[in-house]
This record gives C-alpha cells, sequence and structure tokens, in this order.
C-alpha cells in the first residue's frame, strides 16, 4: 500500500489544507504516515509569517532531501506561492535523485487534492515519481485553483473538525506579507458551509472550528443571495444544526461589536477567543495600520467576558515593531497585565519583504525584542496557572484528543481550551469523543508534558 507524509508549518488554515490532502490521499489507498521513513510521497506546507518559519521550512526540505533520497518531495503553501524559484533551487545541493523537488504555488494548493487519483493508478515507486512530475507539469499550464476545495471527510492529525469559511486578506498590515501570499479575502457562502458543517455533525464530530485567513472579514451570502457577515454565519450555522460546538480563531478587536456578541451567547459556542492585538500602544498600533486602538481592545476583552463565564482569551503580540521604545513596551506589558490574558502568543518583529515595515527605520535590536517576548511569555505563563486555579473543583466539557495504548491518561481539550489529562481507571474514550469531566488541579508528574492540569471523568 502506498504512503503519504505531509509536514505542516504555521497557522490552523494550513492544517486544515493539510488535513484535507491526507484524507484525499487515504481515500485512493494510501497510507498517512506520522514519519517520513518509507513515504511514497513527501509534502511540505510552508508559511511566510516570519523569517523563522521560512527558515525553518528550508530546513525541513532539505533533511528530507537529503534523508529521504528517493521519493517525490512537493513543497506549496506561502512561501512557496512568494518564493518559489528560491524553494527550487533546494534541490541543487541536495543528494539522491534529481528532479524530484515539485514547488507547487499556494494558489495551487488545491491541486494536491487531485494528484492521489492519479499516483494511486503507479505500479512501483518510480511510477508514483513519473505521476508527480506529470501532474505538476499539467498544474504549468492552468490557473489558480479553488480556495474552498479543502473540505476533509476525516481528520488525521486533530480530533476535532475544522471548517474553512474565509481566505486571504484585504488589509495590509504595514508587518504581514500574507495577504500578498493568500490574495483578497473570500468567502464560503452559508449554504455550502452549513453543508460541511452538518457532514461533521452527522459524523458524529463534537467540535468544529471556524477557520480562515482573517474570519472577521467573512462577507459571504445567505441561501436567498443575501449579503452575511461572521455574525450572521454563525447564527444561520447554529439555527441548522443540533449538537455540534463551535470555536473560533483569531478575532480582530474592532468586530467585536453588539451584533456579535449578541450570537456569541450560544450555548454552543465554545469561552474561549482569541484576539488579534499585536500591541499596546496607540502609536505603534497606527504605525502598523491596525484600525483600532488600547480602548477598542479593552472593550473587546469586556464584551466577550460578558457572554461567557470566565472565557479563555488569548492574544497576539508583536514585540519590537520599528519605532517600539520601552515605554511603548511597557504599555503593552501593561495591557497585557491589565486585561490578564490567559496566553499570550508573543514574537517578535520579522521584517517581511514588500511590506511597508520593511522600509522602516528606528530599527528594534534582536537581542531587546527577544527580551520583551521573554518578559511577556512569563507572563502567559503565569496568567495561564492563574486561569487554571481558577477552574480547579469545577466542571467542563471536553474533546478526546489522544488517547495511548497501555496508559491510563487520556489528552483532552476543555471547551474553554485547557489541555487537560484525564485520570480514569475506567474504558477510555475515543479521540473525537466528548465528556464532561472536573478540573482536580495543575499538572503533576505523571510522564506527560505540555498540558495545563488534571482532570477526572464525571460520571
Amino acid at each position: 500500500m502506498p504512503s503519504f507524509y505531509i509536514y505542516t508549518l504555521g497557522c490552523k488554515l494550513n492544517q486544515l489544507e493539510s488535513e484535507a490532502a491526507a484524507a484525499a490521499f487515504r481515500l485512493h489507498g494510501f497510507t498517512i504516515l506520522d514519519d517520513p521513513s518509507g513515504a511514497d510521497i513527501l509534502a511540505v506546507n510552508t508559511c511566510t509569517v516570519t523569517s523563522k518559519a521560512e527558515q525553518k521550512a528550508r530546513r525541513v526540505i532539505r533533511g528530507l532531501l537529503r534523508d529521504h533520497p528517493r521519493p517525490p518531495l512537493i513543497v506549496t503553501g506561502c512561501y512557496a506561492q512568494l518564493e518559489g524559484a528560491a524553494l527550487g533551487e533546494l534541490e541543487a545541493s541536495s543528494a539522491g535523485t534529481p528532479g524530484r523537488l515539485f514547488v507547487i504555488p499556494g494558489d495551487r494548493k488545491d491541486a494536491l487534492l487531485d494528484l492521489p487519483r492519479l499516483a494511486a493508478q503507479a505500479e512501483d515507486a518510480a511510477g508514483i515519481t513519473e505521476a508527480v512530475a506529470g501532474w505538476s507539469r499539467a498544474l504549468s499550464a492552468s490557473g489558480p485553483g479553488g480556495r474552498f476545495r479543502f473540505a476533509p471527510d476525516t481528520f488525521s492529525f486533530h480530533s476535532r473538525g475544522f471548517l474553512k469559511i474565509q481566505d486571504g486578506c484585504d488589509r495590509r498590515c504595514a508587518y504581514c506579507r500574507v495577504s500578498a501570499a493568500r490574495g483578497p479575502c473570500a468567502s464560503l457562502d452559508a449554504a455550502e458551509a452549513l453543508a460541511a458543517l452538518a457532514a461533521m455533525e452527522e459524523r458524529g464530530m463534537a467540535e468544529a472550528v471556524l477557520t480562515g485567513v482573517n474570519i472577521s472579514q467573512y462577507r459571504g451570502k445567505d441561501p436567498s443571495g443575501a449579503a452575511i457577515s461572521l455574525a450572521g454565519l454563525i447564527g444561520y450555522l447554529l439555527s441548522k444544526t443540533q449538537t455540534i460546538r463551535l470555536r473560533l480563531s483569531s478575532l480582530e478587536p474592532e468586530t467585536v461589536d453588539g451584533d456579535f456578541i449578541r450570537v456569541l451567547e450560544h450555548p454552543r459556542i465554545r469561552p474561549h477567543f482569541h484576539l488579534s492585538v499585536q500591541s499596546g500602544s496607540a502609536d505603534i498600533l497606527e504605525s502598523m495600520g491596525r484600525p483600532y486602538g488600547p480602548r477598542e481592545v479593552e472593550a473587546a476583552a469586556a464584551r466577550l467576558r460578558s457572554v461567557k463565564d470566565d472565557p479563555f482569551l488569548a492574544c497576539d503580540i508583536i514585540t519590537g515593531f520599528p519605532g517600539e521604545t520601552r515605554a511603548e513596551f511597557e504599555k503593552t506589558a501593561g495591557l497585557c497585565e491589565k486585561l490578564r490574558f490567559a496566553w499570550i502568543h508573543a514574537f517578535p518583529f520579522s521584517p517581511r519583504p514588500g511590506t511597508k515595515a520593511w522600509s522602516y527605520g528606528r530599527r528594534v535590536s534582536e537581542r531587546d525584542a527577544g527580551a520583551r517576548v521573554d518578559i511577556l511569555a512569563a507572563m502567559a505563563r503565569r496568567h495561564k496557572q492563574d486561569y487554571v486555579r481558577r477552574w480547579i473543583n469545577r466542571d467542563v466539557e471536553a474533546v478526546v484528543e489522544e488517547n495511548k495504548k497501555n496508559s491510563r491518561f487520556m489528552r483532552v481539550t476543555s471547551d474553554n481550551y485547557l489541555k487537560l489529562v484525564l485520570l480514569s481507571e475506567e474504558k477510555k474514550e475515543t479521540p473525537g469523543a466528548s465528556l464532561l469531566c472536573r478540573v482536580t488541579g495543575l499538572p503533576e508528574t505523571c510522564g506527560m508534558t505540555g498540558f495545563d492540569g488534571m482532570a477526572v471523568k464525571k460520571v
């Protein structure tokens, strides 16, 4: 039986698109591997949001070319969209069979869904490589594909479902080139979104994550053809389904208004929200091209907390943006401390070619930007522990993520996004199952890492 391996970098949208590729290969008889050894086809789904993401992509590609010198390697994603020629040159310095690196622009990533049918007809490894080569040649003569073809029936790497409702971005933030890689905003119409979500519900999935490049820009159409916003879409999906829970990916602070908040009151909306904040300084936000200030961030946080009982509220922060003095950073740290985000995803500014900030002066040293990340990371760990403590002896709804054999521990993700280890002597649930459990404490030594707390199953 032929096999397929894909390495994914970047956002939840990339993860969903890799899931869809894996599902297509499985449908045509391929085994999906979590290790590249022995794979008949290799793939890397790249990210371009930071220079470190690009560096990691190059490192992974070189490693796959070096350590697995025979199978074809497909490289796609946002980095491949913007720097495809540079990635194609990586093969020149690698060992193994030449002509086996195929760089596919991100706007043709959906073509991965067509490859399994062609490759499955091959009789041996050489035939698979030739099938990939023919597929790649055909793509070079065709235009962009369909952004919303990624709707997997099964998920290989996640226990929760993902539903892509939006792609691209119409905003040109000074630090970001994802809009250049993904193109302008596009939205999945409500009827198509419902069909995908209803199929997940019918398969028994407990939860789906609504994802996109910027879901706050969602502007689709309802079944009558009328324009519909993100709030309208969520309301429509909830009204037409019965059990499946919805979790939202990152939100823009200025879009968290009254209409939106009213929709979030629904009990099937998970109490977990992530705000794309980036800075607590009004001047830095203006320089970034963000259309809000610290007051709007505070208002958004207050509104989100008003509709759920102590929701998990997280944020993104960029440190060391050009012009960010120590005083400006203190405004960011002060805002994060005041709002007590349960988690802070902080990362240093990375100058990206083709963006406005690429030419900005008043650069902050990498050392200072990194030190500021460390300050926020320490704050995030402290706030996370405080948040978990508030939930000790309280009940949460959770989805089983991992259930290893020969272990009495299960990893679960709670409705408020706590990564918990479930202690249970009973028959363990299958991944994706929903259950009620009680948080019992902070992590203890039990041979597992990367979780927030302990829990027991409610009977």
